[in-house]
């Protein structure tokens, strides 16, 4: 009996003697990235910059990630210019606490207020210590992280952002059909040489031109006064499901309300951050792996950059006049859109474009009728919204923007024409190199 105990006492002991598994990683890239967010929402980031910093942030992430996981496609072998790092191979950093690090220093480096990621890399480290890392492991992680974050800006010094400032700055000409800065605030054109920036995947920003605008007339049996008037009596017949979609999708970083003479800014999340998070969602509710999950979400940012490059250049080359400039000169003077007009050109819609090319890539990841519920805007006091598919999410994210008063139907249709083109783009070459769904 007394050799039974004995036993027993060494055996439990063993038991509990034993560590306890660490909790997975994957459980800190939704804060990580939430974190990056709310430091442009802060800065009120455009929507085409915010894109290139959340490429940026996860570009490095990818690299230390498929260096050590052959299973994961390196973004040398198809992002343009990209060379592969010069990273160790061996303990004792451990690469999933350099990549998520990584996203924080390179935010930290790259984004105006950066400084106040300084913070959630404190709070992450010290999360990871109570989790049972040890300082070594910690601290050659983070050396490795800062190590490619430097690279990683270098690379990013390269892709002509820096040049954008120098640039002439953009004069709108008073045509009629031209686009002309528009109420409350009348903000001057954002991001107007947006075309010059590098992309990631597709070739340039040419690549995917949509059709032409329908041609801007006055005259009231035109096609062009009938899309103008399509917006104005939609506006006018709002369902609130319809009022919902609109604002449920605004994603409208520069909103300005005013009061007399005051003018109150509201800061949002951009379009490219709620996609940004549906993809946090979606990995999340698919249990996705650590390595997969950071996959995912640099491929997106990457086709959010390209795919504001491509609906830039058409921006500013068609250079359309917004609805409620029409609707105020020849059909109603007092007319007002739900939503605030953006400030830049019409013609396509950067929902349309940047949404539908996304959806074709999750479709092609995650799968077609992956169902999840979104809980982006509860931030912006809105409720969770349930999807059917990432495609049925990108086509309400479209047709808002008719609801919202700031598109015609065709820069809609079209941009949504031009947004499925890329992402089939972006699937082909994932293809090509043997990237399979992930789920």
């Amino acid at each position: 009996m007394r050799y039974f105990l004995l036993g027993w006492l060494l055996i439990s002991h063993a038991a509990w003697a034993k560590p306890k598994p660490k909790p997975d990683l994957g459980t800190h890239l939704q804060p990580t990235l939430f974190a990056v967010t709310m430091v442009m929402i802060h800065d009120v980031v455009n929507p085409p910059a915010a894109s290139r910093f959340y490429t940026y942030c996860l570009l490095g992430a990818h690299e230390i990630t498929a260096q050590r996981n052959a299973g994961i496609v390196s973004p040398s072998s198809f992002v343009r210019e990209f060379k592969a790092l010069d990273l160790p191979a061996s303990e004792p950093y451990n690469y999933q606490i350099a990549a998520l690090y990584c996203i924080l220093e390179t935010g930290r480096q790259l984004i105006p207020s950066g400084h106040l990621l300084e913070a959630e890399q404190t709070k992450l480290l010290g999360q990871l210590k109570k989790e049972g890392y040890g300082d070594p492991v910690l601290q050659a992680s983070v050396a490795v992280a800062q190590a490619v974050a430097r690279q990683i800006v270098g690379y990013a010094a390269s892709d002509n952002y820096r040049k954008l400032s120098a640039r002439l700055r953009y004069r709108p000409t008073k045509s009629d059909g031209s686009w002309y800065p528009t109420p409350p605030a009348y903000i001057e054109a954002i991001e107007p040489h947006w075309r010059t920036v590098r992309p990631m995947v597709i070739d340039s920003c040419t690549q995917f031109k949509p059709l032409p605008p329908v041609p801007f007339s006055k005259d009231s049996s035109s096609a062009f006064f009938k899309l103008a008037y399509d917006v104005y009596q939609t506006g006018n017949t709002l369902t609130d499901e319809q009022r919902f979609i609109a604002s449920y999708w605004d994603c409208n970083p520069f909103a300005v309300n005013t009061s007399g003479h005051m003018a109150i800014g509201f800061k949002k999340i951009s379009p490219g951050g709620h996609w940004m998070n549906i993809t946090s969602i979606a990995t999340a509710r698919a249990k996705l792996p650590f390595d997969k999950t950071i996959l995912v979400h640099s491929l997106v940012a990457m086709t959010l950059l390209d795919s504001f490059i491509s609906c830039w250049d058409e921006k500013y080359r068609s250079n359309r006049v917004r609805p409620e400039t029409v609707i105020n000169r020849y059909i109603n003077v007092h007319w007002q859109p739900l939503l605030q007009t953006p400030p830049f050109p019409e013609y396509t819609s950067g929902h349309s474009v940047i949404s539908t090319a996304v959806a074709e890539l999750l479709s092609y990841l995650i799968g077609d009728t992956f169902a999840f519920t979104d809980n982006t805007e509860i931030l912006f006091e809105l409720p969770e919204r349930e999807f059917k598919s990432f495609r049925q999410a990108a086509s309400e994210a479209a047709i808002s923007r008719l609801y919202g008063g700031i598109h015609y139907r065709d820069a809609i249709v079209n941009g949504q024409a031009q947004g499925k083109a890329i992402g089939e783009f972006v699937v082909a070459r994932l293809k090509k190199l043997g990237v399979a769904p992930v789920l």
